[in-house]
């Protein structure tokens, strides 16, 4: 049995393509732009691309906006805040928030592929206070300390 995202398409992306999966084990569902027009993101900058969608997800999960590997393999621009993280009780628009960084002016068209989104199911914990912690053979180990890589 398969779970259920119920989608409320806005007026300004009437005429686009709900989010669907690539392929039959793709992970995320592709979200597009719902833009008049063109919008051009400079090198450097980052703007809010709207999706013209709001979403409900079911209790005890949230949806991960993520890049597509494409756009940033072929122009340097990827989600800025990525991954993005849709609450459960979140009824807005979903908006992707994108950076260039490549050297290019990017532009993106009405109904372009821009972002994906993962549903992934999510675990709350109960928070303890404690006056110290179990010891392990990392420790305080940080950054780089389980290996040369």
């Amino acid at each position: 049995m398969s779970t259920v995202l119920r989608i409320q398409r806005l007026s300004h992306a009437e005429d686009l393509e709900l989010p669907a999966y690539a392929t039959e084990q793709a992970a995320g569902l592709d979200l597009r732009a719902a833009i008049d027009g063109a919008m051009v993101i400079q090198p450097g900058r980052h703007a809010m691309v709207p999706t013209g969608l709001a979403i409900a997800l079911p209790a005890g999960h949230e949806g991960q906006v993520r890049p597509r590997s494409g756009l940033a393999h072929r122009h340097g621009v990827t989600v800025l805040n990525s991954p993005g993280t849709i609450d459960a009780d979140y009824r807005g628009e979903v908006k992707v928030m994108l950076i260039n960084h490549g050297h290019q002016p990017f532009t993106i068209a009405r109904g372009d592929r821009i972002a994906q989104l993962v549903i992934a199911p999510v675990v709350q914990v109960a928070i303890h206070e404690v006056e110290a912690l179990d010891d392990t053979a990392r420790g305080e180990g940080g950054h780089g300390s389980t290996g040369v890589s």
